[in-house]
């Protein structure tokens, strides 16, 4: 079966170029980059949760999370500049490709009451974004370890230029849209 990058290359490409009739091979969707992020609120009342939330992601991605901080100030929810208020992590090429193969066929069947991904996650530019409620459903994370529960967002960016194009994109690559 092989890689899922290397049945893009072999199958989905020359599929997506035919369906769409796209003349030069620069104009087939891809996917460009997969970002990962946990906004974390709680965090202003305990600092020591960002770093639980950054070995989690980092577990989940296999690559390095980086702590995201505040910008402005914001008095009524007690937050100032600076102070870290999120995860996240940015993967690219190999290691992109493996966690939408593992976000497709190991993570999405283990929801509970699982009826397909949100096709409205679309941005108008064929990137998707959706929200994992529970960041157990990842095999990485030990269910004994954690602390709580947190959601987590996905945004899978893409080349294609419309949202029919990037849904076609995902559509192959396995991704379970609702009907």
């Amino acid at each position: 079966m092989g890689t899922l990058r290397e049945q893009y290359e072999r199958e989905y490409r020359p599929q997506l170029q035919k369906q769409f009739g796209l003349k030069n091979v620069m104009e087939i969707p891809r996917v460009e980059k997969v970002v990962l992020n946990m906004g974390l609120g709680e965090a202003v009342q305990n600092p020591k949760v960002v770093e639980k939330a950054a070995n989690e992601l980092t577990m989940i991605a296999g690559q390095r999370a980086v702590v995201t901080r505040a910008k402005k100030s914001i008095a009524t929810f007690k937050l100032r500049e600076g102070m870290p208020i999120g995860v996240r992590v940015t993967l690219r090429r190999e290691k992109m490709y493996d966690f939408i193969s593992k976000l497709v066929n190991i993570a999405l069947p283990r929801v509970r009451d699982f009826r397909g991904v949100s096709p409205k996650g679309f941005d108008g530019n064929g990137n998707f974004s959706m929200g994992i409620t529970e960041h157990i459903i990842f095999p990485e994370v030990d269910y004994d370890k954690i602390d709580k529960i947190r959601g987590l967002n996905i945004t899978i960016v893409t080349s294609a230029r419309t949202d029919e194009q990037g849904r076609e994109l995902l559509r192959l690559m396995g991704m379970p849209f609702k009907k």
